[in-house]
């Protein structure tokens, strides 16, 4: 992860949160609870939450937004085939656009000049908004993020499969071994699609494995972490596993490392809200669809 500039480091400063565990599993519940009625087909209002009516936020568990729908389905028959699944996940947060990924099949994968003539033809095919994907290298030769996606990851996908096999299951050290060779100041990309491995591969890349702090996060972690008398993020990670048992029983399924991370950027979000650091404006805009 790029940790040079955390722009929301000072997000949560001044803003006093008594009980930042309670705070995160009712973040959760009321969360759910709107995902839920909202699946059911019951009009809005979801809840009567002011923040939740009125800005973005991702699902509690990552399976259920969107994107990772599609790239669920796009991969989803790729078990069997751990090179050409990598590939796949690789070209998937690469690409990271619904739109794309429901629109073409996996086959496309083994015809690199297809597939680059597919995406040259076609400005809009990958989301730029929702993360920078920079230009990477391998061995001294530099890739746009078009030519990695479309040529570069079908010829590397044998010895990016070893790379990422000799992290035994840790997501951290896989993340970090693929991007000595990539070299690339933000390496949340591929971050993404190795914890990706592990919906499809778990005995590749283990779901329980520690994950890397993203700047997001690290404000709420921080308070977690004080709150807790915890030394470091990935033992407070464990202890908030440990503790939704207590928390939030009824959770359709345990917390994974990867969903405390990604929840407490989004708890931090949520807090920024009430703090006025962050404004319901552009994006952030929540605007329901019926």
């Amino acid at each position: 992860m790029n940790k040079t500039h955390n722009p929301y480091a000072k997000a949560l400063d001044g803003l006093e949160i008594p009980d930042p565990v309670t705070s995160f599993f009712d973040f959760c519940i009321e969360r759910e609870k709107v995902r839920k009625k909202r699946d059911r087909g019951l009009p809005p209002p979801w809840t009567d939450d002011p923040i939740f009516r009125k800005a973005r936020f991702l699902n509690v568990f990552r399976e259920d937004d969107r994107g990772s729908k599609s790239i669920l389905r796009f991969a989803k028959n790729l078990n069997k085939d751990l090179e050409t699944l990598i590939q796949a996940l690789f070209f998937a947060r690469w690409c990271n656009k619904q739109e794309t990924l429901d629109d073409i099949s996996t086959n496309i994968l083994s015809n690199p000049k297809k597939l680059r003539d597919l995406i040259h033809s076609n400005e809009s095919w990958c989301n730029t908004t929702a993360y920078p994907v920079e230009r990477i290298y391998w061995k001294e030769k530099e890739y746009s993020r078009a030519d990695a996606a479309a040529i570069l990851f079908f010829k590397i996908k044998e010895p990016l499969a070893k790379m990422i096999q000799h992290a035994d299951g840790n997501i951290i050290e896989a993340t970090n071994s693929v991007n000595n060779k990539f070299m690339m100041s933000n390496d949340f990309p591929i971050f993404m699609a190795i914890t990706d491995i592990a919906w499809f591969r778990p005995d590749i890349i283990r779901p329980e494995s520690p994950v890397p702090t993203g700047i997001g996060a690290v404000a709420y972690l921080d308070r977690l972490q004080e709150y807790l008398g915890m030394d470091n993020h990935k033992l407070t990670c464990e202890k908030m596993i440990e503790l939704q048992k207590e928390h939030w029983p009824e959770a359709k399924r345990e917390f994974h490392p990867i969903d405390i991370e990604y929840l407490s950027c989004e708890c931090r979000k949520y807090h920024s809200y009430l703090n006025k650091t962050k404004l319901f404006e552009g994006k952030n805009i929540f605007t329901p669809k019926i």
